[in-house]
């Protein structure tokens, strides 16, 4: 019996805890939901909930859609060059839904345990352009199976009420530009770390 509990865990044949919020750290019924929400006490990922404002949906938008990418892009960089002061990011997704439970949710997930809970714990007293940032550790391991399938493929009919992701994507240029920045300053650590090291027990043999 445990095994099978186990093994239909966060499924859709779980009748106790929620599918939607196990897969997507996300559900429209909040906590009117009739299954339960389990918040982890650790994760890998952590959620900034209704952060990114899309222009595209102001009905005075009159941005052309390179600017409207160029918005976008400076919004990337701006949280992926914050959120990656507390550690190495692995992964960071922003959702173009337009539920209120998805509406501009931010997604980082880090190598390290440690650095997502330092993260949610340092920016939950933090503003952004004036409204408070409200952050907290995800469920969330696998974001292709959180993403919608077929709006990659252009066939959802849900549109942005769908209720798996929809991501938004920064230009290819800068999410090779941010990551591999990130990598080259982790070598670049690494290699410092490992000089002093080195230097140290020099003197030590000395």
């Amino acid at each position: 019996m445990a095994e099978y509990l186990a093994s239909i865990y966060g499924t859709e044949k779980d009748k106790v805890n929620c599918s939607f919020y196990f897969k997507i750290g996300a559900c429209r019924h909040g906590d009117r939901c009739s299954r339960k929400h389990v918040k982890p006490n650790f994760s890998q990922t952590l959620l900034i909930s209704n952060l990114y404002q899309n222009p595209a949906y102001d009905p005075n938008n009159q941005l052309t859609p390179q600017q409207l990418q160029q918005h976008f892009d400076l919004f990337f960089e701006d949280m992926f060059m914050e959120l990656a002061k507390y550690g190495e990011i692995e992964e960071m997704v922003i959702c173009d839904n337009v539920g209120d439970h998805l509406v501009g949710n931010v997604y980082a997930q880090y190598k390290f345990e440690e650095d997502a809970g330092k993260a949610t714990e340092a920016l939950n007293n933090r503003f952004y352009a004036g409204r408070p940032l409200y952050v907290e550790l995800s469920p969330v391991t696998d974001f292709r199976e959180a993403c919608c399938r077929q709006y990659e493929m252009g066939e959802c009919t849900r549109g942005g009420f769908c209720n798996f992701m929809h991501l938004k994507l920064p230009s290819k240029e800068l999410k090779r530009e941010l990551y591999g920045g990130q990598r080259l300053s982790i070598r670049e650590l690494k290699s410092g770390a490992t000089g002093t090291s080195e230097a140290e027990r020099e003197r030590i043999a000395a």
